[in-house]
């Protein structure tokens, strides 16, 4: 392995369509000098992305043939890694030409040893700078986002909409779609949490790896392109379930007891009927279908979670 050829690029896809294929074209084109492999994780995909990968030379295709959550995925996909750093890319993200050398130019300067984990930034399609940015969130801020009284109590700082991520800063959190990462940092934490199906993974590692010591930096002197949203989209009360679940997960793993019941209680009990209005009032049935199915879905799996200490 070439001294350049540092990284690998673990992608996992779940039925992202023509946007896996454009990733990795994106990879061969900018990214050669630097990417060691690209290996990408296919979620039991039925819409053929996994198939137009699947005979590239530079693609190692993992199978997992079903749905196993982003967290276990990327942690299968490292597994397939003996690089210095891992590159976890969403598949409706993009590289451009200047993506990887300026952040590797950044990364292997010594008076940045202690960055464990790097982002850049991340252009939607009409070149505006996404915030891909976030402070670690506290029960408090977590409570107010859910009762809808983010505004009122002022936590809406912690997605760093104050920040217009024009310039590089050390940061709590860089968000998964562009997530570098020292192979070391990766070992030490002990990869993603397989607790998180979907998100909160990524900002539960970011926390993980601060407990040790190491650092995050949102790095501005390079972009790459992020669509933002990805397959998601496409289950949006499965999306939403996820979305509670992770919460929940999160408040139990990194908040005391009783900050962690106040804020199951709140997700349970307060939260969904916060929603239901909502969608009452702006006339969505599609919003009122989907916040029941997606509290149907968490209401069954919380037994699970209480008595067993099951998360799946």
């Amino acid at each position: 392995m070439s001294a350049e050829k540092s990284i690998t690029i673990v992608i996992v896809n779940w039925n992202s369509g023509k946007q896996l294929k454009d990733c990795v074209d994106s990879i061969n084109k900018y990214g050669a000098p630097f990417v060691e492999k690209i290996v990408v994780v296919d979620n039991g995909s039925t819409d053929g992305s996994a198939e137009s990968v699947e005979f590239l030379s530079d693609v190692v295709l993992v199978r997992a043939n079903a749905n196993i959550g982003f967290g276990s995925a990327s942690n299968q996909g490292a597994k397939e890694a003996n690089t210095e750093y891992l590159l976890f890319l969403n598949p409706d993200a993009y590289l451009y030409q200047q993506s990887l050398p300026n952040v590797m130019q950044f990364m292997r300067d010594d008076a940045n040893r202690q960055t464990g984990i790097c982002g850049i930034q991340l252009v939607d399609e009409q070149g505006h700078v996404a915030r891909s940015c976030a402070r670690f969130p506290s029960a408090k801020e977590f409570i107010a986002h859910a009762t809808g009284l983010s505004h009122l109590l002022g936590t809406k700082k912690v997605s760093m909409a104050d920040w217009d991520h024009g310039s590089t800063r050390e940061v709590d959190h860089v968000i998964g779609a562009f997530f570098l990462v020292r192979r070391s940092v990766f070992d030490a934490v002990g990869g993603f949490d397989e607790r998180f199906f979907l998100y909160l993974e990524d900002l539960d590692f970011s926390r993980q790896a601060k407990y040790l010591g190491w650092n995050s930096t949102y790095f501005a002197d390079a972009q790459a392109f992020h669509a933002g949203g990805g397959t998601s989209r496409q289950v949006k009360a499965k999306r939403l379930f996820y979305s509670l679940r992770s919460r929940i997960i999160y408040g139990f793993k990194h908040f005391d007891r009783s900050s962690a019941m106040l804020l199951a209680i709140t997700t349970l009990c307060v939260e969904p009927f916060a929603r239901l209005a909502l969608a009452l009032a702006t006339c969505s049935v599609s919003s009122l279908i989907e916040t029941l199915k997606g509290y149907s879905y968490l209401w069954r799996w919380l037994p699970q979670y209480v008595f067993f200490g099951k998360t799946r």
